[in-house]
């Protein structure tokens, strides 16, 4: 069987130094809010291009927490609106209705699967706060016009920048591009923690203290509660595991940029919707994509992903029901979507990662050419 993603050999690589480093944490008897965060921190904000990272539980938490912010520095407000891609992981939407702000959702561009910018500003109106632009599968969803909406309506641009750490827009870093990124390092992330770890990155002096103070229950100063703040906190062992593996993440990126090479010079199926990069440079060289997620289209993906099983390939779907189709948003069972219930429906994700060996990918491929 090729696993979709071998967790268990990606960490391999790294065992003698996460295991030293682990234990030199235990031994140290000191596991919250103590030096190995404080370092992580600092390497995270000079490896994204920022003043601030704060370290939280997850990346749901990093979105959830840049919002509740903006609303206890007075900038949002309950029923305020931020835009957000149709057909993204359902955690970006629910951060902002955590935090009693409006979703509105707005259809992606069916070759990037990012947010159409030109879509965007028929849905801004006087609620309007904010876009959340989300780098989905690991590709840069910043765009000029996305820029122009945000300087001309005054709007807060957060990323949700899970996917795609490590990715540029130009010559910055995403994590860097908007007012605030949330980050997630769960385990199968191409930064991934060993269990749950996110990040808020921001260049905002103001909003990082509150961040800071809001996901440790709302304090500055223990025992002194100036929020109804949040316990999300980073661990001392997860940022000890990541300050690790931060070192080796543009050469784990740059080899999951010469497999998707491979994938889109070799899979010549003609039913088969290869990616497709949005800018001029080559797959091995474009920093645009660090393809957290390689993805394929099929009209019949279900019987595509059986057939791969059946030949023991791991494939999963990213992601097969849409937010707007679940139960947890019953309000907008009856919305239609039309390019974004496509995608749902014809994704399929192929095993990629950097331990992946070149005779598994010709494995793969010659089964998919086969199908």
């Amino acid at each position: 069987m090729i696993k979709f993603l071998d967790l268990q050999k990606i960490n391999a690589q790294y065992a003698t130094e996460l295991k030293q480093a682990v234990a030199e944490v235990i031994d140290s008897g000191w596991y919250l809010q103590g030096e190995s965060v404080k370092l992580f921190e600092a390497n995270l904000a000079n490896y994204i291009g920022v003043k601030h990272a704060i370290g939280v539980a997850n990346g749901l938490d990093a979105l959830r927490l840049i919002l509740k912010a903006y609303i206890e520095m007075g900038l949002m407000h309950e029923g305020d609106e931020i835009i957000v891609p149709a057909n993204t992981y359902i955690a970006s939407i629910l951060a902002i209705s955590d935090n009693k702000l409006i979703p509105i959702l707005v259809e992606p561009d069916i070759n990037t699967y990012n947010i159409n910018p030109f879509l965007i500003e028929e849905k801004i109106n006087e609620r309007t706060k904010g876009i959340m632009i989300v780098h989905l599968y690991g590709q840069n969803a910043m765009h000029p016009e996305i820029q122009r909406l945000v300087d001309k309506y005054s709007l807060k641009l957060i990323e949700d920048n899970a996917q795609a750490i490590g990715c540029y827009y130009e010559s910055n870093r995403t994590g860097s591009l908007g007012h605030a990124a949330g980050n997630s390092f769960y385990p199968g992330k191409n930064l991934g923690a060993l269990g749950d770890a996110g990040a808020v990155t921001t260049n905002d002096d103001e909003l990082a203290k509150v961040i800071r103070a809001l996901g440790n229950y709302g304090s500055y100063k223990k025992y002194i509660n100036d929020y109804q703040g949040l316990n999300s906190r980073l661990d001392e062992i997860q940022a000890t595991v990541l300050n690790v593996k931060l070192k080796y993440l543009d050469t784990d990126n740059q080899r999951r940029r010469e497999i998707a090479k491979y994938f889109c010079e070799n899979i010549k199926h003609p039913d088969i919707v290869l990616p497709i990069i949005n800018n001029q440079l080559s797959l091995i060289n474009n920093k645009y994509h660090v393809w957290h997620i390689f993805i394929i289209r099929h009209f019949d993906r279900n019987r595509l992903q059986k057939y791969l099983s059946d030949n023991g390939i791991q494939t999963l779907i990213h992601y097969p029901i849409p937010p707007h189709k679940q139960k947890a948003y019953l309000e907008w069972n009856l919305l239609s979507f039309p390019v974004t219930e496509k995608i749902h429906n014809e994704v399929l994700s192929l095993p990629i990662s950097p331990i992946i060996t070149e005779d598994k990918l010709s494995f793969i491929v010659d089964l998919i050419n086969k199908f």
